[in-house]
């Protein structure tokens, strides 16, 4: 059973997309009433890594709407079968196109769980299953925020680069004007000190 967790976690993961300025990408999941559907996501590169996110429900009911985010996590269960949009809008950008990392995590509908736990022949069968089921949880939630971890590290490396990169340059800028400051000097100190004869 355990092995079986295992898999299910392992089968978690997270999807990146490219949402071009002045656009809209969205994605759906199809769900029955009950299911409780779980969004993640974080603005991994572009911009000032914001976002605008949208959750539309199967009659276009909005369910979540979110303005200017780099990260966020929402859960919610589905109120009715359907359809359910998730949009990450980058309309307030000009020019520069955000990539975006998410995942949607869906959990076990409360009808499925009611029939499994009509068909158990045992109560430490159900108390062990649910234990399981928050396990599987905990370790999906484990693993998304070590994704967003790694997603965090990568920004904040390329920032470091780019930084170390300026103070490099402007270190070798300096270090010009400094030699051309004391190249100067000398040159100028030695027609001082000059002696001019007249002829």
């Amino acid at each position: 059973m355990l092995s079986s967790l295992i898999l299910l976690v392992g089968g978690v993961q997270a999807f990146f997309t490219t949402v071009e300025p002045k656009a809209e990408t969205c994605f759906l999941e199809s769900t029955t009433s009950g299911t409780k559907l779980t969004l993640t996501f974080e603005v991994a590169e572009g911009g000032f890594l914001d976002i605008d996110v949208s959750i539309f429900g199967p009659e276009g009911k909005s369910v979540y709407k979110g303005s200017r985010e780099s990260s966020g996590k929402y859960a919610f269960s589905a109120y009715m079968d359907g359809e359910y949009h998730y949009c990450f809008s980058n309309g307030m950008s000009k020019m520069t196109s955000k990539v975006v990392m998410f995942n949607m995590d869906i959990g076990e509908g409360a009808a499925a769980a009611f029939e499994h736990g009509k068909d158990s022949i045992d109560k430490d069968h159900d108390k062990l299953a649910e234990q399981l089921g928050e396990l599987r949880t905990a370790l999906v939630s484990v693993k998304h925020d070590q994704e967003y971890m790694e997603v965090r590290d990568r920004t904040h490396s390329i920032i470091n680069n780019s930084t170390n990169t300026r103070v490099v340059w402007w270190a070798f800028f300096e270090a010009l004007v400094l030699l051309a400051m004391s190249l100067g000097q000398i040159y100028y100190l030695k027609r001082f000190f000059e002696v001019r004869r007249v002829v």
